[in-house]
């Protein structure tokens, strides 16, 4: 009876060493691995596709206050001076996170100047266009 007993615990001991279920130190450090993998290489591209959303929003900025600027130019005859453009003009709006400057050059010409940031001091997402021009980045 007791080598009956033991037979039997033996067995059950067999079967439960065998149905443990987890995952190895090695599987876990396989998939630590590939996450870090992934993510080196999907910052990088959000981080460059957050420079081209700013550089859009720029040249569109700018573009509006170009549009304004015509608008102006062709109403009244003469450009804008650039106090009139800082307090407003008709059909152009500003925008709390691109900076633009307006420089009236001569009779006809002028530039504009956007910059992404409130402060404008970053140059990386710098554009400037003119008269006859479409935005352009600068460099």
């Amino acid at each position: 009876m007791i080598r009956t007993l033991t037979s039997g615990l033996a067995r059950r001991r067999a079967t439960l060493g065998t149905k443990d279920k987890g995952f190895t130190l090695i599987e876990l450090l396989v998939v630590v691995l590939i996450l870090g993998v992934l993510s080196a290489v999907a910052i990088p591209i959000f981080i460059g596709q957050q420079d081209k959303a700013k550089d859009s929003a720029v040249a569109a900025q700018i573009t509006g206050a170009k549009v304004a600027v015509v608008a102006f130019y062709t109403e009244k005859g003469v450009l804008p001076t650039a106090a009139q453009f800082t307090t407003g003009l008709d059909g152009y709006s500003t925008s709390p996170d691109i900076a633009v400057t307006y420089s009236p050059i001569a009779t006809s010409t002028f530039s504009i100047v956007g910059t992404y940031g409130k402060g404008g001091t970053g140059t990386s997402n710098s554009h400037t266009i003119t008269a006859t021009t479409s935005a352009t980045k600068t460099p």
